[in-house]
């Protein structure tokens, strides 16, 4: 995964985790961290996805904190 850091072995820092993101358009590749609530599972990320919404389930990687000093999670894949 090209532009973001990477995951941290010996931490839960900047992990993989699965998402239900707000997003006005998918072609994003990084969101704030109040657009991304966090899911246990990805059956959980794609119950919870509401399309209509604009909220899609996703995998996604952080958080991580952007030179602008705020917490960022980065897009890993979507999820159907």
């Amino acid at each position: 995964m090209r532009g973001i850091v990477p995951p941290d072995p010996e931490t839960e820092v900047s992990q993989v985790r699965f998402a239900v993101v707000y997003v006005p358009k998918r072609s994003r590749k990084r969101f704030a961290a109040n657009c991304v609530d966090v899911m246990d599972t990805c059956e959980a990320a794609v119950s919870n996805a509401d399309p209509e919404a604009k909220r899609y389930a996703a995998r996604v990687v952080g958080p991580s904190k952007s030179s602008e000093g705020q917490y960022i999670y980065y897009l890993a894949e979507w999820l159907e």
